[in-house]
């Protein structure tokens, strides 16, 4: 958020890609694939997908907001800010102290949109520093008095994006989702929630020390092994965590992107008919609460440990939904993902046919993300590593489906 079997030989020299428009702060034309939920998905707010959004469509200005303070957090009171950038007192070097503002950034039509519906929530919030300006979030660290804290909105270009429903959807997931979690602490690291207007689409939580586990999707370097070791278990923490079943809810159609992937050609027959015998084999086998996103650049390694952000994808699925993501990023990693692989296969035959189903789509959603036209050389080399991972995956699915 802040600064969505074996392994083919790793390319040391290759560039860090992303997904096409990534550099231009604009999304790719099928950078934001079709919605992976059942047909009126309902989030951890008990709330339909069309409700939601036909809400924030005309609102991202019309309830008043809503207020959420962590349990046990403190925010020190201050006068309300008056729109002046103000620095909180600090010695020469000493730890914390805040990053060089950026007047330009921070006076951006877009920008100003954004801080203007955080004020609603916050009036006493500094704005320090524009972390991102895409066309789907914006992100503006800043201060409460003297606390770092990190406002997520939604982008006014998201209004006018033929995907703006399901962005809005996520957007609402993800403030209910820190809104569980408030009443509902995790086994794992996360920023607290400081407030939200869950209409309006702000979010606003604790600013944690920390820099990202990785800056790209699939990265060049990977983490160092005990980075990886701690980052893969801090996730399989949360994996094994059991909350309330009502408070999440499911967050994929495991039959429906089946039959999505076969449509567009992308599975084979063969290929669509062996996920759906697993898949039968599975059908009583209890799901697991996952991060949903568990991509590097959404992990900070902070002092105190791994901290996890970004949960608009968080709810249930099948076991292994996050080790699979992990494993299709980390293509130039083969210690990490053989521990992948091991960790995937230690629950026994049901987890390992889980993770493999898991691991299929992900991979499909990988090559929908980047096998896009007027790709070039360096991104083409992804996009064959990409199939390669695939291939060996159908493998496994196949030799799976013949052991049963």
């Amino acid at each position: 958020m802040y600064s969505s079997a074996t392994s083919p030989t790793p390319t040391a020299t290759r560039t860090a890609l992303r997904p096409p428009g990534a550099a231009a702060g604009r999304p790719g034309p099928k950078q934001v694939p079709a919605p992976s939920r059942p047909a009126v998905p309902r989030g951890a707010d008990g709330r339909t997908t069309d409700a939601r959004g036909q809400a924030a469509r005309t609102a991202l200005g019309l309830r008043g907001p809503e207020s959420v303070l962590p349990v046990g957090a403190r925010i020190p009171g201050v006068r309300p800010g008056d729109g002046r950038l103000l620095r909180p007192p600090m010695r020469p070097g000493q730890p914390g102290a805040p990053e060089r503002i950026d007047p330009a950034a921070l006076q951006t039509p877009a920008v100003r949109a954004a801080l203007a519906g955080v004020a609603r929530i916050c009036p006493a919030f500094t704005p320090r520093q524009v972390l991102r300006e895409g066309s789907r979030h914006i992100l503006v660290a800043g201060t409460i008095g003297r606390a770092p804290v990190v406002a997520k909105c939604l982008a006014p270009q998201a209004v006018r994006s033929e995907y703006f429903e399901q962005l809005v959807a996520d957007f609402h997931h993800e403030v209910a989702v820190y809104r569980a979690f408030v009443r509902h602490r995790p086994p794992v690291r996360l920023p607290r929630l400081v407030a939200a207007d869950h209409d309006r689409c702000v979010l606003v939580m604790e600013r944690v020390p920390g820099r990202p586990a990785a800056r790209e999707r699939h990265p060049v370097n990977a983490p160092t092994p005990g980075e990886v070791r701690a980052l893969l278990t801090a996730v399989r923490t949360l994996n094994l965590w059991r909350p309330p079943t009502d408070v999440f809810q499911p967050r994929m159609d495991y039959q429906l992107e089946i039959a999505r992937y076969h449509s567009v050609g992308q599975l084979t027959d063969r290929d669509a008919g062996d996920l759906r015998g697993l898949l039968h084999g599975l059908s009583h086998t209890p799901l697991q609460l996952c991060h949903g996103d568990a991509l590097l650049s959404n992990m900070l390694l902070a002092p105190s440990g791994p901290v996890l952000v970004d949960w608009e994808q968080a709810g249930w699925y099948l076991p292994g939904y996050d080790l699979a993501v992990l494993w299709s990023v980390l293509s130039g990693d083969t210690a990490a993902r053989r521990q992948i692989s091991q960790l995937a296969q230690s629950g026994g035959t049901l987890a390992r046919d889980a993770f493999l189903v898991n691991l299929v789509l992900v991979l499909m959603r990988e090559i929908r993300l980047y096998d896009v036209p007027g790709a070039g050389e360096e991104q083409r080399i992804m996009i064959r590593r990409l199939y390669d991972d695939a291939a060996l995956a159908r493998r496994a699915v196949r030799a799976a489906v013949g052991t049963r």
